[in-house]
């Protein structure tokens, strides 16, 4: 005898279409379930992932642009490349950093002081060549013969384009670099400064 359960089925026919879809909706459930048992993390992340948040802006052109919202911390420090002028100081020292960039490799040479020399004079803001041969008599030799000043600056980041940034060494020739738009040019280009001692900032007007 068929009950009445089966009786209402049989008086509500289902299309072979309507089958298919309640099949397939059957076999996704029953995966999601399966999922949800076994690897509980990874599927409710699949299931319930949102979207990255976005921050929405109009450019320079009038065009609306996007950009993904950082909301998560990472340990490297960011890159803070580029510079800043300074109307006080020697236009020539941005010649200088123009020069010293585009003559730097893409390695250290171990000739820092001689590249950035090599600007300086090309730049028209030395007359002479300066005759220190180590890199952290720089600053000194700068300020003695060439009217340079030691600016009140320690964060290498925040540097003017083209002053001259000198670094110290105990038994090594230390360092010196030209600060540029992007980043920090000696005898090779670089997006992050040198981890040397700084010794001073130094620039004229």
């Amino acid at each position: 005898m068929k009950t009445k359960k089966e009786n209402q089925l049989r008086a509500w026919p289902i299309c072979p279409t309507a089958r298919r879809f309640m099949r397939k909706l059957l076999t996704i459930t029953f995966t999601i379930s399966g999922c949800l048992a076994f690897c509980p993390r990874p599927a409710l992340a699949l299931v319930f992932s949102a979207p990255s948040p976005k921050s929405v802006y109009t450019d320079a052109s009038g065009k609306k642009q996007s950009a993904q919202v950082v909301d998560k911390y990472y340990p490297k420090k960011i890159v803070q490349p580029f510079a800043k002028s300074d109307t006080n100081i020697d236009p020539k020292l941005r010649r200088a950093a123009t020069i010293a960039e585009e003559h730097a490799h893409a390695h250290s040479l171990s000739k820092c002081w001689h590249f950035v020399k090599e600007a300086l004079v090309a730049a028209g803001v030395v007359k002479s060549r300066p005759q220190t041969t180590l890199a952290k008599q720089a600053g000194q030799e700068l300020v003695n013969n060439y009217g340079f000043k030691k600016l009140p600056v320690s964060n290498p980041y925040e540097a003017p384009v083209g002053s001259v940034l000198v670094y110290g060494a105990k038994r090594a020739a230390g360092h010196v670099e030209i600060r540029t738009e992007n980043g920090f040019a000696s005898d090779f280009r670089s997006k992050i400064p040198s981890r040397r001692p700084l010794l001073g900032v130094f620039a004229k007007s």
